[in-house]
């Protein structure tokens, strides 16, 4: 995750970026759709008629509930890829570098994933505000020290 390396994915194709973004998604949604599973079926233990209740629809259940945590990641992670690229522009701007929305979007499809999954594994064992302050915190960091390498602008052209 060397911020010069993320910089040169500007340049690298949508499709590799979008699959890579995929794969974390469907890291992610697979370990919390276990979690899931483990802890539908220990709460369901606690009360009898929602463990009989489960039991008959729990083939119903389990794709679906697969289905929408996937959806609901991939929403939330191409949303907060997007804002985070916003603030990268903004970035961009400030440091008078090059670059367009496209560029940043790639970037930071790449900035937000070591973030993402120290807060997600943090959400394991603690709770609370502040991890997703740090992830964001990290996120605007990798995204900071990324758009370093981007190339300057060049300079205006003075009217003859």
């Amino acid at each position: 995750m060397e911020p010069k390396k993320q910089a040169a994915v500007r340049i690298m194709g949508i499709g590799k970026i979008m699959q890579f973004v995929f794969m974390v998604i469907a890291l992610m949604t697979i370990v919390s759709f276990a979690g899931l599973a483990a802890g539908l079926g220990e709460t369901a233990s606690g009360v009898e008629g929602l463990l009989q209740f489960v039991e008959e629809i729990e083939w119903l259940l389990y794709p679906f509930a697969l289905i929408f945590l996937f959806v609901s990641t991939t929403l939330y992670h191409f949303v907060k890829i997007s804002l985070f690229a916003l603030a990268g522009l903004a970035l961009v701007r400030l440091k008078n570098k090059k670059g367009e929305y496209r560029h940043l979007w790639r970037t930071t499809a790449l900035a937000v994933t070591i973030p993402t999954l120290i807060s997600f594994a943090a959400s394991f064992f603690v709770s609370g505000l502040w991890v997703s302050a740090a992830s964001s915190g990290l996120t605007l960091l990798y995204l900071h020290l990324a758009t370093n390498y981007y190339p300057k602008m060049p300079p205006a052209k003075k009217p003859a």
